[in-house]
């Protein structure tokens, strides 16, 4: 029960803590996937419809490699950071509002290269806020609870996740003013959330004076940015990750196009219908997945084992992906929001806790995590890059311009190998139950 920051916190800070983690990622999941997901790629299509998934997968990738590197570089700063407010607080703060700046300012343009822009710089703010806010479930939550805290942290995730579907299908049907106040409800929640989470958790301590674990050079800082090595399960943590989200970002990054292109192909009220399965998708999702968040956390704390319910989570996600192959109707989403959201929310209610778990050096927590977190931008690219690419070779092999159905069928059908070879990779790792 004591924290790797040396402090045995009480239940009043615990709760704190659960708290913050809880409520923070909910705020920050409800205004990205409303943007992401669903109000980014509408305004691709208003732009170019043609042209609108090659557009998507390339601001997606484009960000991804930026909030990359803003991952590794922010946790790693964040680590060597000396200050009164501690070596979080800072860039959690600042990440937040850097992020909500730039989200705002996309709500003035429909300049696609400027779109670009801004969203890169909105991924770097929220990696900015990412990487050290998670370093903070190593530095102040101690090993017995952690699996707790990491569940509520991954029902909000999830509850977030879910809640942003059905609040970006909700601004889509407002036409050009719910676009306006989609962006600007992002440019308030993740100004604030930084500043809300810092508030509400115990005040951090002061790291002026905590000694450097050597003089501060330009070769050690530049050292501090290295991998860590002789580490296999870190790695097998990594890219087992990576796929996971891979699979899940293939299909909800598209979810608007399969539900236009794939369930309703060829009705003329293709638009609106998909609006409401995106939102009834959303509840379904909601419920599963908060229900599978917060039992799984305590229940994992109880066993102790981490490892193997992240592998099934992942295996149960596959299964759900599977839903819409069978029935391609709207039963066939809701089934897959029905069992891979189940599956989604164990894996986040137990994912955070299983990457602590392999860090190989507790002091540099801001930069491994970081480097773990690759997973969530990684993954990015390889969800989008992968679904436009499958998208992009249907096309061509059937010479046509627009999406044809079968093509959401083939994308069903990758992200399933994609998650079950990272359930593989998971059960590689040895040196956790």
């Amino acid at each position: 029960m004591v924290s790797a920051d040396g402090h045995r916190p009480t239940k009043a800070e615990l709760v704190r803590l659960g708290i913050g983690f809880t409520v923070s990622a909910v705020a920050c999941a409800i205004p990205w996937v409303a943007l992401s997901t669903v109000i980014l790629p509408r305004v691709f299509e208003l732009i170019d419809n043609s042209s609108k998934e090659a557009m998507l997968g390339l601001v997606n990738s484009i960000g991804a490699i930026v909030a990359l590197l803003a991952n590794i570089i922010f946790g790693t700063l964040s680590d060597m950071t000396r200050s009164r407010f501690g070596k979080r607080t800072p860039w959690i703060v600042g990440g937040g509002i850097i992020t909500g700046l730039a989200i705002g300012a996309i709500a003035f343009t429909r300049n696609e290269a400027l779109i670009i822009f801004l969203w890169c710089v909105a991924q770097m703010g929220y990696n900015m806020m990412l990487a050290p806010y998670v370093a903070v479930m190593s530095d102040r939550v101690p090993d017995k609870v952690r699996g707790t805290i990491s569940g509520f942290y991954g029902a909000g995730i999830a509850v977030g996740q879910t809640l942003g579907s059905v609040v970006g299908a909700a601004f889509l049907r407002q036409g050009q003013s719910g676009l306006f106040s989609a962006w600007m409800m992002g440019l308030g929640i993740f100004s604030l959330t930084g500043i809300f989470v810092v508030a509400m958790w115990p005040r951090e301590k002061s790291s002026r004076f905590e000694e450097q674990s050597e003089h501060v050079t330009v070769k050690s800082v530049l050292l501090n940015f290295r991998p860590p090595r002789h580490a296999p399960d870190f790695y097998y943590a990594l890219v087992g990750r990576t796929l996971m989200m891979g699979g899940y970002w293939m299909i909800t990054t598209y979810q608007l196009y399969i539900a236009q292109d794939y369930i309703y192909a060829g009705d003329p009220n293709a638009k609106d219908k998909a609006a409401t399965i995106i939102a009834t998708m959303g509840v379904i999702t909601l419920v599963v997945s908060l229900i599978a968040a917060v039992t799984a956390g305590p229940i994992t704390d109880r066993l102790g084992r981490r490892k193997l319910p992240v592998a099934l989570a992942s295996c149960l996600f596959a299964v759900g992906a599977a839903m819409p192959l069978f029935f391609r109707s709207p039963m066939g989403m809701y089934l897959f929001a029905a069992v891979a959201g189940l599956g989604y929310g164990v894996y986040n209610a137990i994912d955070q806790a299983l990457n602590v778990a392999v860090l190989p050096n507790p002091k540099e927590a801001g930069k491994d995590l970081g480097i773990l977190n690759l997973a969530n931008t990684l993954s990015t690219v390889i969800g989008t890059a992968m679904t436009s690419l499958v998208v992009s070779i249907v096309k061509s092999s059937m010479h046509v311009s627009t999406t044809p159905a079968v093509a959401y069928a083939w994308v069903f059908g990758v992200a399933i190998v994609i998650v079950l070879a990272a359930a593989a990779l998971i059960m590689r790792i040895r040196n956790v139950k």
